[in-house]
């Protein structure tokens, strides 16, 4: 039972000593490093998807063996967490520190960031949820986010709630969006397209037609002439209501 443990409970490159520029010694191929690596994996992984992405196909893209990539990284799963962390290295983030911003305003910065980079790596979100996320891009974005909440003027007790409740939002909203991209480009159509396509397979059901036009006012009144306006309308209403909600949860002082 504690081994069934250990392996549900996966350790972490960045915790093993397993983190390294160069390879093992001597006698590893010129040219690589492991920066190179992670950034061709980033650039497959973006490409052909996290299903598709082998050691194998990696090390064709490097133009060596597949046993030349093993000079720099142990196993494919700790090429997949630093690609992960590569990810996380690309969101810009607010000082929180600032006088000149308002927490609401920060806030809203992060979450659009997160947003907009699950939707560029569809791959990002399952592995967010398959590792420890303890490299230090992550821990940078984890450490403002915690920054920024603290702001609020909530309570302790309250901090991690608020935390999950903006930033679980955001995972799910941005991963639905990312895989409906992917859908879209894999049918060649554009997001107008598959939409409108959608719902008109969708209401040949006469169970799901009766539902789409009991919805028809919520429909309309959504806005927006894309998917992407309204995609944006929804988000941004979304995100007031969690800023309103935690303005709300703030003790009067």
């Amino acid at each position: 039972m504690v081994r069934a443990a250990e392996r549900a409970a996966r350790t972490s490159v960045w915790l093993e000593g397993k983190v390294r520029r160069g390879g093992r010694g001597g006698g590893q191929p010129s040219g690589l490093d492991r920066d190179r690596i992670t950034a061709v994996t980033v650039r497959l992984l973006d490409a052909e998807g996290l299903a598709k992405f082998s050691m194998r196909r990696l090390a064709g893209e490097l133009n060596v063996t597949a046993m030349s990539v093993y000079w720099y990284v142990d196993t494919k799963d700790d090429l997949l967490e630093l690609a992960l962390d590569a990810a996380y290295g690309e969101l810009e983030l607010p000082d929180p520190g600032s006088s000149n911003e308002d927490w609401r305003d920060q806030l809203r910065t992060l979450a659009r960031e997160y947003r907009a980079l699950l939707v560029r790596h569809p791959w990002l979100s399952p592995l967010a949820g398959t590792f420890l996320n303890i490299g230090p891009n992550s821990l940078a974005f984890s450490r403002v986010v915690q920054q920024v909440i603290r702001r609020t003027g909530l309570p302790v007790p309250g901090l991690t709630g608020a935390i999950s409740a903006v930033f679980q939002f955001v995972y799910g909203f941005g991963t639905i969006e990312g895989h409906f991209i992917a859908r879209c480009a894999t049918a060649g159509m554009s997001q107008d397209e598959y939409f409108r396509h959608a719902m008109s397979a969708v209401t040949q059901s006469p169970e799901a037609a009766e539902i789409v036009k009991e919805n028809e006012e919520i429909m309309a009144a959504r806005g927006g002439d894309t998917v992407e306006d309204m995609r944006d309308r929804d988000f941004t209403f979304a995100l007031d209501l969690l800023i309103a909600g935690i303005e709300a949860m703030v003790p009067a002082t």
